[in-house]
């Protein structure tokens, strides 16, 4: 079997060069994280009463502020898959942060309300370029008993990075918070200026003697190359045409990736984190919204470390079933709470936020009440669930599945689907809040969770322990792992 490597050069494999490469790609999604969850504690400084009249948001203002970053990285996403391909992985996580450090720079220096728009999205478009590069930069150059712990860094850091937002949010002012933003996504390019390309696209590129030795750095010195050069090799093909694409070799990997990351969005992820601290506000949950936000960066936090230690233990597709489980109890108790209580009688006056501060509760009147603690509890259980499930393995699924020839424009397309779905949902998700309040949101992703365990149960294969080449080999052969000199 070609892809089979002794034990005995296994043990020999050092990890040193690996790591460093995946620390310097990932402090881009730590960047992404940060941005992504940036109106959260941002918004009620242009919400309040004695907000500046030139910053300052009505209801559709807001609604744009929180979705137009998901916009941006559509956007991102759609440039990766040119990029991704054009000058490779590594220079394409480097491009993100040009657009990333000007948007940081509009929103520090905003003086209106349209800078603060355009830096946002601009954001955006850094978040889409990182979220479709380096998930497949990690898996190019990982080895298959490692990968799925390093396939979930992209998650972890992105954890990271909300969580820093969130603290840095109690006590820095909101046009700092922009400043500090800037200084991940300069790092990066300064670390990943020394970090090597794939190995995969030197191999597509001709460059074999280069792909070596970067295979020799990321692995060590003693370790012998060659038996996973051939492996690589054997697989490597030239680029897919249309023609190709109706084969099942090619679309049913990328239609699984791109469904994943449907499913992923519509679970309402985005939203919830983007609006946290508002929808804390509409509830009596006895801490202040900001320290509820920070508490679930926390759990956040704790549960993708918890995946990644599972992930090549327990399985991908046991892990996306307990995830998918805990976000369906969570999000039909949060439905089942917010129906307790009656619909707003219409829509927002047109001044008024749509996630105003100081709206009425939707969950209950007293402060110490069952229902003043549940939501707290439920959205806690729901983070949880997310992060060790459907938030990293989504990520590591697109980059270990996407065939190898179609890998970098595909990513970008998936990336693409992902944050259009974010787009549309979290702009959405303010006007239904607006309209029917909490009760018809949750019931959609309520919904969803439950789409979300069927399609794992039908649909996603078990990748652990299997090489990128095993993978590709059991959608072109159906169900079949193993590469045999026939396949």
């Amino acid at each position: 079997k070609l892809n089979q490597i002794p034990a005995l050069l296994q043990s020999e494999i050092k990890n040193s060069g690996l790591f460093l490469a995946v620390f310097a790609a990932v402090l881009g999604n730590f960047n992404f994280g940060y941005s992504l969850v940036y109106p959260s504690p941002v918004l009620p400084n242009f919400q309040s009463p004695d907000a500046d009249p030139r910053l300052k948001m009505d209801t559709e203002q807001a609604a744009w502020f929180g979705s137009i970053y998901s916009l941006g990285a559509a956007a991102g996403g759609l440039g990766a898959m040119l990029l991704n391909d054009m000058i490779g992985r590594k220079l394409s996580i480097m491009t993100s942060a040009v657009p990333s450090t000007i948007g940081y720079m509009l929103m520090g220096g905003a003086i209106n309300v349209w800078m603060l728009q355009v830096g946002r999205f601009l954001n955006g478009v850094a978040g889409g370029m990182t979220a479709a590069s380096i998930p497949v930069y990690i898996s190019e150059i990982s080895h298959k008993k490692v990968r799925g712990a390093l396939g979930s860094c992209p998650q972890i850091t992105a954890v990271f990075g909300a969580l820093a937002l969130y603290a840095l949010g109690l006590v820095v002012p909101w046009r700092w918070l922009a400043v500090a933003g800037e200084v991940p996504a300069l790092l990066m390019v300064f670390l990943l200026a020394f970090m090597p390309s794939s190995p995969r696209r030197l191999l597509s590129l001709g460059r074999e003697q280069h792909a070596e030795r970067v295979l020799r750095w990321l692995r060590g010195s003693q370790y012998d190359v060659q038996s996973e050069l051939l492996a690589i090799q054997v697989n490597r093909q030239p680029k897919i045409t249309w023609s190709q694409l109706r084969t099942p070799t090619y679309y049913k990997p990328i239609l699984i990736s791109v469904v994943m990351r449907f499913l992923q969005q519509m679970t309402g992820i985005t939203p919830i984190l983007v609006y946290l601290e508002p929808i804390f506000k509409k509830t009596n949950v006895p801490l202040a919204p900001k320290y509820d936000a920070a508490i679930v960066g926390l759990v956040r936090l704790f549960s993708v470390a918890m995946a990644a230690f599972l992930m090549d233990k327990a399985g991908r597709k046991a892990l996306l079933y307990t995830s998918s489980m805990l976000m369906f109890a969570s999000t039909l108790t949060l439905t089942m709470i917010s129906h307790t209580t009656p619909c707003p009688p219409g829509p927002a006056p047109p001044n008024q936020t749509t996630l105003d501060f100081t709206s009425n509760n939707d969950f209950g009147s007293g402060p110490q009440t069952t229902a003043s603690l549940l939501p707290i509890i439920c959205t806690v259980v729901f983070i949880f669930g997310y992060a060790i499930g459907w938030g990293p393995i989504t990520w590591l699924l697109m980059s270990e599945v996407l065939p190898l020839a179609a890998r970098g424009t595909a990513s970008g397309l998936c990336v693409t689907v992902s944050w259009v779905t974010a787009f549309w949902l979290t702009h959405a998700f303010t006007h239904m809040v607006d309209i029917y309040g909490l009760y018809v949101p949750y019931l959609l992703f309520t919904v969803v969770c439950v789409l979300c365990l069927l399609f794992n149960a039908v649909c996603i294969p078990e990748t652990r322990k299997r090489s990128l080449e095993e993978i590709e080999n059991y959608f072109r052969t159906g169900r079949n792992f193993t590469i045999s000199q026939a396949s």
